[in-house]
Formats: C-alpha cells, sequence, structure tokens
C-alpha cells in the first residue's frame, strides 16, 4: 500500500504550458533601448539608400547625363582625382611614417603640429585654401609679388590648375590621418627583424624594400581601397576649393549630382550621376572584402 501511495505521488501530472509567457525585464529594457537606434538607422540609412535608388532608377535620366558633356569631363576629374590624389597621398605617407619612427623628442612635437590639419574642421579648412589660391588677392600671390616681384598664375581660374588645388587640398588635409596608420603598422614591426637586417648587411633603402614594404603590403593595399572608396564620395574637397569651376571644367562625380539635384532642380538626373559611380565603386568593395576576409592585414 505504501508502494503505490509512492508511485502515484511520484506520477503526478506536469503542469500544462502557459498559453502565452510575458517577456522579462531584461528583454523589456533590451528592446527599449534598440529600438531609438533600429528607428534612427531605418530613418537616416535604409530610407535615404532606398528612396536614393528609386529616384536612380528611369533610364531617362541616365540619356540625360550622357548627353551633357559635363558629365564626361566630369568623370575624367574623377579618374584624375582619384589616381593622383590617392596614390600620392598613401606614397607620402608612407614615407613620412617612417620619418616620425624616429626616437628624437622634436619629432614627436613635430607630429602633433603635423596631425593638426588632419585634426581642424574641414569646411573652414578648404575654404581658407579657397581663399589662399584666389588669383587676384590670395596669400600665395600676394607672397610672390612681394618677395619676386612677379604675379602669380591664376590658380583657380585655369582648369587644370584648379583640378591641380583640388588634390593639392586634399592630400594636405588627409595625409596625417593615413601616416598615422602606416606609424602604428611601422611600430607593430618586430625589432629583431630589424636587427637581423642590419646584420646581413641591408640598411637604408635596402631594408625598407626587403623588410617593411613586404610586411606592410597588405595594410597599404587595404588603406588603398578604403581611401579610394572613401574620395569617391569626398564633396568637400571640390566644393569649397575651387567650387567645380571654372566653367564647370573640376567637378567630380559627387559634387555634379549636388549641382544637377539642387542647382538645376533635377535629382533624378543628379542621383543619376552618383549611382554612375556603382561600376567602379561595387568591385573595390568586393575586392576589400574578400581581402579582408582571406586572411589577417599583416602589420
Amino acid at each position: 500500500m505504501a508502494g503505490s501511495t509512492t508511485l502515484a505521488v511520484g506520477r503526478l501530472p506536469a503542469r500544462p504550458p502557459a498559453p502565452f509567457a510575458l517577456p522579462g525585464a531584461d528583454t523589456l529594457w533590451a528592446v527599449a533601448f534598440t529600438l531609438p537606434y533600429v528607428a534612427v538607422f531605418l530613418a537616416f540609412v535604409v530610407y535615404p539608400i532606398a528612396y536614393g535608388l528609386w529616384l536612380g532608377s528611369d533610364p531617362a535620366s541616365y540619356a540625360a547625363l550622357v548627353a551633357d558633356p559635363v558629365y564626361l569631363r566630369t568623370v575624367v576629374n574623377t579618374l584624375i582625382f582619384l589616381g593622383v590624389g590617392v596614390n600620392l597621398k598613401l606614397f607620402l605617407a608612407l614615407l613620412l611614417s617612417g620619418f616620425f619612427m624616429r626616437p628624437q623628442l622634436w619629432v614627436k612635437w613635430l607630429l602633433l603640429v603635423f596631425i593638426l590639419p588632419w585634426a581642424v574642421p574641414a569646411i573652414p579648412t578648404f575654404i581658407s585654401i579657397n581663399w589662399m589660391f584666389n588669383g587676384q588677392w590670395g596669400l600665395i600671390n600676394n607672397i610672390l609679388w612681394t618677395v619676386f616681384q612677379a604675379d602669380g598664375p591664376p590658380w583657380l581660374d585655369t582648369p587644370h590648375l584648379a583640378l591641380a588645388c583640388d588634390i593639392v587640398a586634399y592630400i594636405w588635409k588627409w595625409l596625417p590621418f593615413w601616416t598615422l596608420i602606416f606609424l602604428a603598422g611601422r611600430m607593430a614591426i618586430p625589432r629583431e627583424l630589424y636587427e637581423a637586417a642590419d646584420v646581413d648587411g641591408a640598411t637604408g633603402l635596402r631594408r625598407f624594400v626587403h623588410v617593411t614594404f613586404p610586411i606592410m603590403a597588405n595594410l597599404y593595399t587595404v588603406c588603398t581601397l578604403l581611401s579610394t572608396i572613401w574620395t569617391l564620395g569626398d564633396f568637400n574637397t571640390v566644393h569649397f576649393v575651387s567650387g567645380g569651376g571654372p566653367a564647370l571644367q573640376t567637378h567630380v562625380l559627387a559634387t555634379l549630382g549636388i549641382r544637377d539635384a539642387f542647382e538645376l532642380s533635377a535629382p533624378r538626373m543628379g542621383m543619376a550621376a552618383v549611382i554612375s559611380a556603382l561600376p567602379l565603386l561595387i568591385p573595390l568593395v568586393i575586392f576589400l572584402m574578400r581581402r579582408l576576409r582571406g586572411g589577417e592585414v599583416q602589420l
């Protein structure tokens, strides 16, 4: 009798599951803190991208864009701006990173001064550069007249000189940032490799060619891809230095899109100008993702 009672007690039926379980306090707080970020992401990322793709989906906009002679010149300017600006900037950054590896104290103080162009806001910087390159009362031409009694060239009134001014301003603004990136990469190289190179007689340029650059090659490639992607959407440099002038001869795709959308009141054609950069942008992004996925960036 006792055994059967114990068996009956041990086999009490389980409580049926509740039809609806209220979320816990942690879940409610997580949702409450996440919703604002999701709303901001949808409002300022997803919606603008979707709306822009919808604006740029009209084939007639691309036909009108290609028929515009300014667009063809803009494509050439964009390629020159990318090819010269990005490569010259990164090459100089790689060289300067070696200079700032020196242990002297004055070099460290010079590095603090060197990063100031990158630290200050971009728009006032480019407006100041526009004033410096002014052909009539700009700082550079005034210095040339004061020192050499010579008239300076019309920097911003000549298409090729204006584009060169854009590239110089772009390099001057962003050179410190990439120099710091390469400086961090150099500092991560083990000192034992340099000591072994010294023993083998590889000093100076030979040590850079056979030790430093092979180790930093992957980092240099990734930085080139990232810089190209970011520069393709750079609007501030050209807009505030040359303004796309003279005679619309120095526009890049980023500034031409804004000009068509707002100055000409043709948002579809402006978005078409921006989207026309995708054939260059998408392969760069794919190649960058493959480089990052294929292996770690060696420092």
